[in-house]
């Protein structure tokens, strides 16, 4: 688990969004879909190693993966995220601030 203090100062290395931690379901799909060895990173590199967890972007567009215990910041290294996937679980839980 990343300390609420420092999830609050990490930042995307790309565009400088913050960052919140991914929902478990979320998580739960993409660890299914890299067992079946079809997921890529943004590198285009095929993943094979689950993930513990992950940081969303605030465009929820991309994921840094969490492994570890430790946030892999790296732009190559974030998942690409669609649209149906990012929204796992947010509900209604807005950006409240």
């Amino acid at each position: 688990m990343i300390h609420p203090d420092l999830l609050e100062n990490l930042r995307c290395p790309e565009t400088k969004q913050k960052l919140r931690l991914a929902d478990p379901d979320l998580i739960a799909s993409l660890n299914a879909r890299i067992e079946k060895r079809v997921l890529r990173n943004r590198a285009g590199q095929p993943l094979s190693e689950k993930i513990d967890g992950g940081l969303v972007r605030e465009d929820e567009a991309f994921l840094y993966p969490i492994r570890h215990k430790l946030p892999i910041m790296l732009i190559d290294e974030a998942i690409a995220l669609e649209p149906q996937e990012s929204g796992l679980g947010s509900g209604s839980s807005g950006s409240g601030g």
